[in-house]
């Protein structure tokens, strides 16, 4: 076979199939054929029943569902499978490895549940026992009962530490935070990535020893202003950080506390003595918390026995560096209120605040941390002047420091080139006596 025919013989098959010849005809059948194609683009793109469903929303019809309200439940791979798996109930999925898995998993739970019952036995005896029966007496009882109770407790989160309903449930955001096991993972999601970027910024901005000799936080405080969230250090416009944030603080373990929290600029202009203090912001004590009430609006605790210095607006003078505003939270001790009376008359000034003379005072012990940065912007001699700050016609200008060493003399090439028969080189040097300093000629006067 020739190679031009061997060429032509696909193109001749593909010109004897039979194709749809459309016949001349006006405009209007035109027009319908693409009104049909329009209608067929409408038909695929219009949400269903599932698409609109919190739990099997696909990603294209995400922002119409958060239009309205409700928030998608899960990650998308955990919807995409409840669409195709819907009517079967989780642990029922006909998966045999999962189902054999489960049995395994049942197993270890139910002697996780044993041991809980023993332990809780031991307990029970121990609490009946009289101290003075028990080598050491009341302490040592006391130590061992904590120990029992500790062990129990880990116990509990081993149970269902491998449970795939309860990590499930936690992953959709339904978990009971009443139960350890869903604070065992929401500690555990916390120190992944918010936890080691909180630590960086109290190193990153001088946190410690600035304004505290130690700060490890051990709750999860984060920061809202105008349900807007402000990630830790971010630049806040004054008139946003005008009204006082909301706080979401998550802590990780069992019980309601009562915390103080407090609001310190670490960093206020003392020309006086050349140098920086500290101003409180907001101060208040005695709010109660727990892992299920979360949510913390600073601008709506207003009792007399809670709110002891209220909400200050941050603000900056022109010239001045940023402003680091931290949020502290500190923890009271079990059982205890604060003197709110007490705290207002020792603060209510505001100026030269001192945080570790307030937690030695009443006994506070610093949990939580959350900062912003505040700097002079468009909107801060308005905020100033709404709520009667003055300042805002200061401006700072940095001071020259002239240095103290003597100025050093020319040596080598530049020394033995002094005169004006090497004028044609001064170009190259910087200390030439009564020239340039290599921006151009430069006559000393």
């Amino acid at each position: 076979m020739s190679r031009c025919r061997a060429i032509a013989r696909p193109l001749a098959r593909q010109l004897q199939q039979p194709c749809a010849v459309r016949p001349f005809t006006a405009g209007a059948a035109r027009a319908a054929e693409a009104q049909e194609t329009q209608t067929q683009t409408q038909t695929q793109t219009q949400p269903g029943g599932l698409d609109l469903d919190p739990n099997t929303v696909m990603p294209e019809f995400e922002a119409r569902l958060i239009k309205e309200g409700k928030m998608p439940v899960g990650s998308r791979r955990r919807r995409v499978a409840m669409r195709t798996t819907g009517s079967i109930p989780f642990e029922q999925l006909p998966y045999q490895a999962f189902q054999e898995a489960r049995r395994i998993l049942a197993a270890d739970r139910e002697d996780k549940l044993s041991k809980i019952g023993a332990e809780l036995d031991k307990i029970a005896w121990l609490e009946k026992k009289d101290a003075a029966e028990v080598n050491g007496r009341q302490r040592m009882k006391d130590t061992k009962l904590a120990s029992l109770r500790r062990h129990v407790e880990q116990l509990k989160i081993l149970a269902d530490v491998n449970d795939p309903l309860v990590k499930k449930r936690f992953e959709d955001g339904l978990g009971d935070m009443n139960k350890p096991i869903y604070r065992y993972y929401a500690d555990k999601k916390w120190r992944s990535y918010d936890y080691r970027l909180i630590a960086q910024r109290i190193k990153q901005f001088n946190i410690v020893p600035d304004v505290l000799p130690k700060l490890e936080p051990t709750a999860d405080v984060q920061l809202f202003f105008r349900q807007l969230k402000i990630p830790p250090g971010q630049m806040v416009d004054s008139a946003v950080s005008e009204k006082a944030p909301r706080l979401r603080v998550q802590v990780f373990d069992k019980g309601e506390r009562l915390v103080t929290v407090a609001v310190v600029d670490a960093d206020v202009p003392d020309v006086a003595r050349d140098g920086f203090s500290k101003r409180c912001h907001y101060l208040a004590a005695n709010i109660p918390l727990s892992p299920m009430d979360t949510s913390l609006p600073l601008g709506r605790i207003k009792a007399e026995d809670q709110l002891a210095v209220p909400w200050m607006p941050a603000f900056s003078q022109k010239g001045a560096p940023y402003h680091r505003l931290g949020i502290y939270l500190l923890e009271q001790a079990p059982g205890q209120r604060v003197d709110v009376a007490k705290m207002r008359e020792l603060y209510a000034g505001r100026d030269g605040f001192s945080l570790k003379s307030c937690r030695d005072k009443f006994g506070l012990r610093p949990v939580g941390f959350n900062m912003f940065r505040s700097v002079w912007d468009d909107n801060t001699a308005a905020v100033m002047a709404r709520h009667g700050i003055p300042g805002a016609d200061v401006e700072f200008r940095p001071t020259r420091v002239h240095s103290l060493k003597p100025p050093v003399k020319p040596r080598g090439w530049e020394a033995k080139r002094q005169g004006p028969k090497y004028r044609h080189l001064w170009k190259y040097t910087k200390r030439i006596r009564g020239i340039s300093n290599a921006r151009g000629w430069i006559k000393k006067r």
